[in-house]
Formats: structure tokens, sequence, C-alpha cells
């Protein structure tokens, strides 16, 4: 987004003067996260989410890169590599350890960046893009996390590989030849292990990519902030740098004693005591559960229990996947023209009091067994779900009431008097 008052890049000796002629990386951060780009000044903490997801991404490809330098994607011996990383790799513990906690930690902030893209809007036009671009992310995200899960070779990396793919299957006429292309054969063996690893190792590359494409995008409009109101003037922004770097910095520092203390105290807390029985396919686990960051999508999928037309098998495949995929029509599903949720009664209650429950049961039901009263729950909080985007968003939009607006950022931030409003100087003079 250009600023007329944004401030433009200068280098001040000859080394920067001749980077900026041949290759302007320095003018690149300089517009992208430093003084030349202005941002709301009324950003809360809700905005630290997008750098630390960007954190944990770059903490997930580094560490990944060295576990794979001693990883081997052979059913023989996947088991014991991993267990030779634990003990014998120099540090191998803190990699693997970092890896594992940082893919939960890496949901953790996605899905708070979600919640908050759901109460402000933020996929609301003119950032259409930027929401679309993030619901591709997230997909990949999940795409690579399965894999990733499946690497260990484990219990339940074996079994939820078996689950998972099968899944295919329940498609009609292509499920089984699709099910068997993707494993490689019948069943998760060597050719599995060695698609899942390769494409472990790929996608985070390509989730990076589109990770530019969603900054870039981010760029044109500019940020949004909490009251949902367009920049109008210089008293609505400050530079991103030393104001947002500074509170993205203090972020970080929370986020990060939380890691270390999951790292170093609490590695296996996230994790599933049956991933440390290596593989056996003729044992099959009492209750077999994907990972924590899987289970709301999980809990819908098992919420069909019965056929009507297709079988519930097939039903609960197509409302798994819909229930991301209907994401990217969010931009039009919404017609109302106040983005923030502090200025819609009707949509904040429906918001607290209907979707966060309903996600928080099925976060719950996803992880419990697949028997009653959890069939019932998952099955009334999907039902809720589905409504509260398809139905009870496009009614209220329609006809709510907003509360009204401040003129502008700075009077949010200010309050209404004019001089505040104007940005003029308040202080009396000495």
């Amino acid at each position: 987004m250009s600023f007329p008052w944004a401030k433009e890049y200068t280098p001040t000796n000859p080394v920067t003067k001749f980077f900026d002629e041949k290759l302007p990386l320095p003018r690149l951060v300089y517009n992208a996260v430093g003084a030349g780009y202005p941002v709301p000044r009324n950003l809360n903490y809700m905005w630290n989410f997008g750098v630390l997801a960007g954190f944990f991404l770059v903490l997930q490809i580094v560490t990944g890169i060295v576990l794979a330098m001693h990883y081997a994607s052979d059913a023989t011996v996947a088991f014991g590599k991993v267990e030779h990383i634990m003990r014998d790799v120099n540090w191998g513990w803190l990699m693997r350890y970092a890896h594992a906690n940082g893919a939960s930690f890496f949901f953790i902030v996605i899905y708070l960046h979600i919640f908050r893209g759901f109460y402000y809007s933020s996929y609301k036009a003119p950032r259409e893009m930027v929401w679309l671009l993030g619901v591709v992310i997230f997909l990949l995200m999940m795409a690579t996390a399965f894999m990733g899960y499946v690497l260990p070779w484990g219990q339940m990396s074996f079994w939820g590989a078996k689950v998972i793919t099968g899944l295919f299957g329940a498609i009609p006429v292509v499920g089984e030849p699709l099910q068997v292309w993707l494993l490689g054969g019948y069943a998760p063996d060597d050719a599995a292990l060695n698609r899942f690893f390769s494409l472990h190792f790929l996608l985070p590359f390509v989730i990076a990519g589109v990770v530019i494409l969603h900054i870039w995008a981010l760029h044109i409009p500019g940020s949004s902030n909490p009251t949902g109101v367009e920049v109008k003037s210089e008293s609505d922004t400050v530079p991103f740098h030393p104001y947002y770097t500074a509170k993205d910095g203090f972020g970080l520092g929370v986020i990060l004693v939380l890691f270390a203390i999951m790292v170093f105290f609490l590695p296996n807390a996230l994790g599933h005591p049956d991933n440390y029985i290596e593989a056996n396919a003729l044992s099959t686990p009492a209750h077999i559960v994907p990972e924590w960051y899987f289970w709301p999508f999980y809990a819908i999928l098992r919420a069909f229990t019965m056929d009507f037309i297709l079988p519930a098998k097939l039903w609960g495949v197509i409302a798994m996947f819909a229930a991301i995929l209907l994401w990217f029509f969010l931009p039009w599903l919404d017609r109302s023209p106040v983005r923030s949720g502090h200025y819609r009664p009707l949509f904040r209650k429906f918001f607290w009091f209907g979707l966060i429950p309903a996600m928080a049961v099925l976060f719950y039901c996803g992880g419990a067994p697949a028997e009653e009263p959890y069939v019932m729950l998952s099955q009334i909080a999907t039902a809720y779900y589905f409504l509260h985007f398809l139905v009870i968003l496009p009614l209220v939009s329609s006809f709510e009431k907003p509360e009204p607006l401040p003129y502008s950022i700075t009077e949010a931030v200010l309050g209404s008097d004019k001089k505040a409003v104007l940005g003029e100087n308040t202080t009396p003079a000495t």
C-alpha cells in the first residue's frame, strides 16, 4: 500500500547505494517491515499472530532439514532412525522435540490468526485475496502435518495413515484406485513412507512461497485494524518499525518462553503414547486418533453415522473437506458493510456464544472415543458449524443494525476531540 506520507528509502553510503541500484533488497525490506510501511496505529496483540506464524514456519524448515539428514524413509528402519536421532545424534533430541512441538505451536498461532480474521472480518474487501491465500496456506499446512505425523512410523503413524488415506476409498468409482495410487500399494509401507517423506520435505517451501504472496497481497490494501475503518490520514498510521517490530518482539518473547517450557519440560504432552510403539500392521490400537490440530475436522468426519442416499462415510468425507473449503466463500457470504465484530452486536453474540463453543466441542470430541455422548455432541456441533457460516452469517449481515463507527482510526484511539482527530498538538505551551 502506498501512502503519500510514507518515508522513502534513501541509501546513505556507497555500499547501500550500490545494492539499491543493482539488487534493491534493503529497499524491499524497508518498505515491507520498516519505517517505509505505515500501519494503523490501533493494532492490538491479535495482530501479532502473523509474525509468530512466520517464525514457526522458519523453525519448522530449519529443524526439518537437520532431521532429514539423519532420517531414512524405509519402513524397516524408520522407527529406529527416529530413536537414533533422539539418542545418538548430538542435540538430536532438541531438534526433534522442537520440530514436533513447533508444529503444534504453528497451528496454535494459525488457529488464533484465523479466528481473529473471523471476528474482525479480515476476509472482506479489499482484502479478499489475502484471506483466500491464507486458506490455501492452512490447507497446505494440514497436508504437510499429516505426512509428517506418518514419518516416525509408530503405531499411531501407521494406523493414522491407513485411516486417513482410507477416506479416499469412500469416493465412488475412483476411490479405491486413488487410495492405492496415494499409498503406492494396498497398505502403508515403503512406497507410502517415501512419498510422504518427499512431500513433507517439499511442501514447507511451497508454503513459504504462498506466504510471500500472502504478504504481498496484504501490502496492496494495507493491514486491517480492530475498528474496520480504513486509513484516512497520516495521523491514523505509525511506521511499522520501530512501533510494531517492538510489539511483535514482545509477543515473540512470550511465545518462546511457553515454547521452551513445552520443549524442555513437557515435550511429549501433545503426542500420543501409542506412537512410541513401532508400527505393527497386525495390532490395531484401541483408539485411533490424529494429532490435536486435526480433531475438529476428525469430529466432523465421525459425526455422520447413517446412510442417506450416499454412504455415511462419504458424507463424512464431504463434510470434513467442506468445513474448510467454505472459508473460501466467506467474503461473499458475509454481506455486512461493517467489518469489526466490536460494532456488530448480533454477530458478536453468535460468534462468542455459538461458533466458539461449537468449535470447542469439536476439538474435544475429535480426541474422544467414537462413542456416546461424544458422537451426538459432534453431530450437534457440526450442524451448528455449518449453520453458522451458511445461514446465520448471511442472515445476520442482512438485517443487523450495527453500532456507530468512529470517524477515523485516530478518533477510535484518542477520542472524538477535534484536535485529537486532526492530530494537532494538545500539549500546552510552556
